[in-house]
């Protein structure tokens, strides 16, 4: 409940919204405290002689003069004058004070040294005084709590006025310091002022054991509360979000008051976490694009209340959290922007947070090993990405070395241990397409996109062709596609395998196929044909160690991207100690076939995303194109690099200029920090140059008077000039980049898929 009735800010992206307050966005002139303590007191003293002034009547009888024209005749004897006397005079003294106090800056005073003390009081209260998480605290007993301390404070108030009794060793008692003369003004007068002085110490010892400030923002009346709570964030241009998180109003308005009455049950009563809200919340989305669901939904969330519209592996939490999760804007925090000069002043001390709608956009984070990557940023996207799953919003593959893995086997739906025997899933070499030229297309990618560098349609054109005339014609006569070991030997043009293949396509009668392997025929026999390198490739697969993978014939439990359009995790484990070349050809046809199988999808509503750790040698130009086509498929990719050298020099500005989430870690090369400064770009900013100038006098006087402080001092007498320029400069300079970021931290620039960008910022990650 507590997370429920958090308030969010949605204050742009990557900006952490849960409970966020934003901050103005220029930086206000800071002034030393003893200069205000200094105007406080100067202020003060003055306010103090100007009210002594009025007090004694040495300014005259002028400031009365109002008072005596406003007021009818009749109100000037009596009650009702001394009534009247004393309200104007209380109205002087209060200009007095909001003047003075304006020009002394005492609230700035206030909020400089007695506000931090009282929160430091605050929290060493013991937790019965003073609770510390006011969210956590019933209703109920709220509620008691601030009654209890009304009437403990209408007790002490007639204790205090009540004359019979000698109170005042404790309190201010009215008798004891109201004259004795018997004048009604000077009776009216300190009566009501030593009232307010007895009342305001009541209070002040009352208001805090009742809670009274946490009373208001719950049961104020909705107008009220709203612009109290979103004064602030209105000034700085964001949006709160304001939505019925706790009671389904939305549910109930469509007539399913008793579903709606048990989830908001078990809300209270700690039954539902945040990925049943979420999850159900999506289902309840799904029933009103088809209010054909209804009945079902109703019927589920009667039958078991927070479990309702469960997942399939029939989870509701991962086993083990290592970030902060706000799944209602889902969003992950991965780190706090640092009090750098740097960074722009409204963005110091927020969170730093990732969510669809940046990731959409793809993501590049560079650094090299040991800076934080797996463990700051790959494991807080996988988390976020599978509890998004687990509430039906996402579908994730995790893709990188196997051992090492920044997320357990119990997260995942299915692991995919790429060359070991006990692997419980296998992997769809083809994607799960029955299409043989998208296969075909595909698979060259993968095993020679890294060689089409530099040439518009390079060997990929050339492979998908030769693959094509292989795949089209084995499927047209066995129904499948080639396992690793048939196609090996198709392309090596083994005698056998090609026989056997032309007579099982002749009993078919399928002539459009025997074209295309008479085409195979006669293109092997050319120079330069491709292939032979395909062989050379495939063969790279067709390892002892992957025997009984990637198996065509159905006998295994294969994993197929084809099924994006639904809330799957899958994590694939590549095989790169010992096989360091099938795992780059292996990781490049992930990517193509996540690209391709992501962008086909009839259903976008779940949000695909590939997280591959250590892209190495795995970009190529298709890659970066399907890249582009994501952000309209409500899908991205997360990519991390030791360096940009693991990237084909032609690629790396097309790279950085594709993904629109960039991220720098500690320790990156002045070559990689040089690419980055580029895609950030300039801005303009103030500088300020100081020259001193010394000073030169002909006059006897003078000339004596600085050579005497010449002596003193061993320095001559200079004046300081000052020039205000604004200039355009980098962002960040690669030289920053390299030598200026701690060890934890990144540079972090973030775009959204509506085109919403932040400028980067230095975040800290350890935070």
């Amino acid at each position: 409940m507590a997370w429920l009735r958090a308030p969010r800010v949605l204050a742009g992206p990557g900006i952490w919204s849960f409970e966020h307050r934003p901050r103005p966005k220029e930086e206000p002139q800071e002034i030393a405290v003893p200069q205000l303590i200094a105007g406080a007191v100067i202020s003060f003293l003055c306010a103090w002689l100007l009210w002594s002034l009025l007090m004694n009547s040495y300014l005259g009888p002028y400031w009365k003069w109002p008072l005596e024209v406003m007021l009818p005749d009749s109100w000037r004897t009596g009650n009702t004058g001394v009534v009247s006397s004393f309200l104007y005079m209380a109205l002087i003294l209060g200009a007095i004070v909001a003047v003075f106090g304006r020009v002394g800056r005492w609230p700035a005073l206030f909020r400089r040294l007695l506000a931090p003390v009282g929160r430091r009081v605050w929290k060493r209260l013991p937790g019965w005084l003073a609770p510390k998480d006011l969210e956590a605290l019933p209703s109920g007993a709220l509620v008691l709590r601030a009654v209890a301390a009304l009437v403990v404070a209408w007790l002490l108030w007639q204790w205090c006025t009540d004359e019979a009794r000698d109170s005042s060793l404790l309190m201010l008692q009215l008798k004891n310091w109201t004259p004795a003369s018997g004048d009604s003004t000077s009776y009216v007068y300190y009566s009501a002022s030593y009232s307010l002085i007895d009342l305001g110490l009541v209070l002040a010892v009352c208001a805090p054991f009742g809670l009274w400030g946490e009373v208001w923002r719950r049961f104020a009346p909705a107008g009220m509360r709203r612009k109290a709570d979103t004064a602030d964030t209105s000034e700085a241009g964001a949006q709160v979000l304001q939505v019925d998180h706790a009671e389904w109003a939305e549910l109930r308005a469509a007539g399913a008051g008793e579903a709606a009455e048990r989830l908001a049950r078990e809300a209270r009563a700690g039954l539902m976490n945040d990925v049943d809200h979420s999850r159900i919340t999506r289902a309840w989305q799904s029933v009103r694009m088809q209010t054909s669901r209804f009945p079902a939904f109703v019927e589920s969330v009667q039958r078991h209340g927070s479990a309702a519209c469960g997942h399939p592996s029939g989870a509701r939490d991962l086993p083990v959290r290592t970030a902060r999760h706000d799944l209602l804007t889902g969003q992950v925090r991965i780190g706090t922007a640092s009090d750098d000069v740097r960074n722009p002043y409204d963005r110091r001390g927020t969170g730093a947070a990732l969510d669809p709608a940046v990731l959409g956009t793809s993501l590049l984070a560079v650094g090299p090993p040991g800076s934080g990557k797996t463990t700051r940023l790959v494991r807080p996207v996988l988390e976020t990405m599978c509890l998004q799953a687990l509430a039906g919003r996402a579908a994730v593959v995790s893709v990188g070395a196997a051992g090492d893995g920044p997320a357990g086997d119990d997260a995942f739906d299915a692991v995919v241990r790429v060359g070991h025997r006990d692997s419980p899933c296998d992997l769809d070499l083809y994607g799960g397409t029955s299409d043989p030229d998208e296969a075909a297309a595909v698979l060259g990618e993968a095993l020679v996109g890294d060689l089409a560098v530099g040439v518009p349609g390079g060997e990929s054109r050339r492979a998908a062709t030769v693959l094509g005339q292989v795949l089209g014609p084995f499927r047209a006569a066995h129904g499948r596609f080639p396992g690793v070991a048939e196609l090996r030997e198709l392309l090596d043009g083994a005698p056998e395998a090609l026989g056997s293949l032309r007579a099982a396509l002749e009993a078919a009668g399928e002539q459009g196929a025997l074209r295309e392997l008479d085409a195979r025929e006669r293109q092997a026999q050319r120079a330069g044909d491709a292939g032979a390198l395909l062989a050379d490739r495939i063969a790279l697969l067709d390892r002892p160690a992957f025997a009984g993978f990637f198996d065509t014939t159905g006998r295994s439990r294969q994993v197929s991207l084809r099924a994006l359009d639904r809330p799957l995790r899958v994590r694939i484990d590549l095989p790169e100690r010992g096989h360091a070349d099938a795992s780059r050809i292996l990781a490049r046809l992930v990517l193509a076939q996540f690209t391709e199988c992501a962008v086909a999808r009839s259903d976008r509503s779940v949000f695909a995303c590939l997280v591959l750790d250590d892209a190495s040698h795995v970009v190529t130009q298709e890659a970066l194109r399907g890249l582009q086509r994501l952000r309209s498929a409500n899908a991205g990719v997360v990519l991390t690099l030791r360096a940009l050298d693991d990237v084909p020099e032609s690629l790396r500005g097309a790279l950085l200029g594709t993904v629109g989430c960039r991220m720098a870690f500690a320790g990156v090369t002045t070559w990689d920090g040089a690419r980055f400064a580029e895609v950030w770009g300039k801005a303009w900013v103030e500088t300020r140059d100081v020259t001193d100038r010394q000073i030169v006098s002909d006059e006897p006087f003078t000339k004596l008077m600085h050579s005497i402080r010449r002596l003193v001092t061993g320095k001559d007498v200079t004046a300081k000039a000052v020039t205000v320029r604004t200039v355009e400069r980098e962002r960040w300079s690669a030289s920053d980049l390299a030598n200026a970021v701690p060890a934890g931290h990144a540079v972090l620039s973030v775009t959204s898929v509506t085109g919403e960008s932040a400028p980067p910022v230095l975040v800290d990650l350890r935070g």
